[in-house]
């Protein structure tokens, strides 16, 4: 499990929010083949820019416009698990760590324990992940209507774009750049021709299927 996260760049002095310090937090990457899961976080200061939305909603540009917005703007921090640890812990696990290892780094950020995680879905890592410690309410669609969510899913997804454009240039037949991972006719044809790599996930059916061929 990975961790990343970063502290507002542009805002002179010491940054300011609402408290008690309330966090969103979103995942990208639960459906692919291929590649980790990315959960994001983030703590909206005050200048955070406006127009968020769900990630899948917004264009590219407009995407990666905030995304860099945000960075700058806000405290964010991205936890990842890779697809051995996928692989191991299977997908809904892994997907509750990284969001938990995400939460740890934004804290350790900020320097205080939010008083509550705002979660895209139906469910939380309490009970799912032993480090989870906070508060945390999940919201179906939360990413369409929560700031802080909206903001975690853009921070997630680019992330995640980026680390699989980068792959793609180590493993150029599956079309990472397009496609991230997904199983798309295009990865597909791919996988049967050239096989899986170390970044497929072992325990995703079309994946473990191919191994038994």
């Amino acid at each position: 499990m990975r961790m990343f996260n970063g502290t507002p760049e542009n805002i002179s002095g010491a940054p300011d929010y609402d408290r008690p310090i309330i966090i969103g937090v979103d995942e990208a990457g639960r459906g692919p083949l291929a590649g980790p899961v990315v959960a994001g976080a983030v703590l909206l200061c005050k200048g955070a820019p406006s127009g968020l939305a769900d990630s899948k909603q917004l264009s590219a540009k407009r995407r990666s416009v905030l995304d860099e917005q945000l960075r700058v703007t806000c405290y964010w921090a991205v936890g990842i698990a890779q697809p051995e640890e996928i692989d191991q812990l299977n997908i809904l696990v892994a997907t509750m760590q990284a969001m938990t290892s995400a939460v740890a780094g934004l804290a350790q950020c900020v320097g205080a324990d939010p008083g509550q995680v705002l979660i895209d879905g139906n469910m939380t890592p309490a009970g799912r992940a032993p480090d989870w410690r906070w508060k945390g309410r999940a919201i179906v669609g939360g990413d369409a209507t929560e700031p802080a969510i909206s903001a975690a899913s853009i921070i997630a997804k680019e992330w995640r774009d980026r680390l699989m454009c980068e792959a793609a240039h180590d493993h150029p037949h599956y079309g990472w750049e397009r496609n991230k991972g997904y199983g798309t006719r295009e990865h597909m044809e791919a996988l049967h021709r050239h096989g899986p790599t170390p970044l497929h996930r072992q325990s995703f059916a079309p994946v473990a299927q191919l191994a038994l061929l």
